[in-house]
């Protein structure tokens, strides 16, 4: 359950959204980092506002014992957030092309490049990043789409599918310094109960995707990654 509230302050024209964001980890005692540039938005600290995918993320994929669960409060009203649901899948796949290779083809090689540069934004200027989460089963669809196996008209429902939830990326300092982690929400997360719903989410929605991929009156392959960058303008919102 997303614990949050949005309460005026004295000034009228700003607003206090104060949220509890989980982070799933390994290690009981832990201090956000960078991390690495390969994680879905690059270099920066990732948090949910669903606290059962928290509790996956603490044992996730590699995980062999129990995870812990961190909370964090933050007041995002003072922060400059980018939210991907005002922009589209089609630029959320761009941001996503810039860290991670949907493929190892040198067509796509080329043709990413063209992708990003006409779909992609730069989300630097931000302290938030607010997005969906790319799992497993996400770059299965990815993978597929850049292969002109998907047609765009259907990367929403596909997403949607996949239950994949949606993420708080923090990158600046600024946003690091709003974290306010409270100790008292921390919690062990039993591997046992928890890993098994991991891999349930990833194989359900894996199951979900295939059949709406593989239903072509619904899948008609018309409008495809290789047209997309052939045609010319800027990129629009899907």
């Amino acid at each position: 359950m997303t614990v949050g509230k949005m309460v005026s302050c004295a000034h009228p024209n700003e607003m206090i959204i104060v949220l509890i964001l989980y982070h799933g980890s390994q290690v009981e005692s832990f201090t956000p980092t960078y991390g690495n540039d390969t994680n879905d938005y690059g270099r920066g600290f990732y948090t949910t506002a669903d606290i059962e995918l928290g509790r996956e993320w603490a044992v996730g994929q590699q995980a062999n014992a129990d995870g812990w669960l961190h909370a964090y409060e933050v007041d995002l009203g003072a922060l400059k957030v980018f939210d991907f649901a005002d922009v589209g899948v089609l630029t959320w796949l761009a941001e996503l092309m810039k860290h991670r290779p949907a493929d190892d083809t040198p067509s796509y090689m080329r043709d990413s490049v063209r992708f990003i540069s006409r779909y992609g934004v730069d989300i630097s200027g931000y302290d938030v990043v607010k997005g969906w989460r790319a799992d497993a089963s996400c770059f299965f669809i990815a993978r597929m789409f850049v292969r002109n196996q998907v047609d765009v008209s259907i990367l929403g429902e596909l997403l949607s599918l996949g239950n994949l939830g949606v993420q708080y990326f923090f990158q600046s300092e600024r946003a690091f310094v709003a974290l306010k982690e409270r100790q008292d929400l921390k919690e062990r997360v039993p591997m046992a109960e928890y890993k098994s719903r991991f891999d349930a989410r990833d194989d359900q929605a894996r199951r979900r995707m295939v059949e709406l991929v593989y239903d072509l009156s619904r899948n008609p392959l018309e409008h495809v990654f290789s047209e997309l960058i052939k045609e010319t303008g800027n990129g629009a919102s899907v």
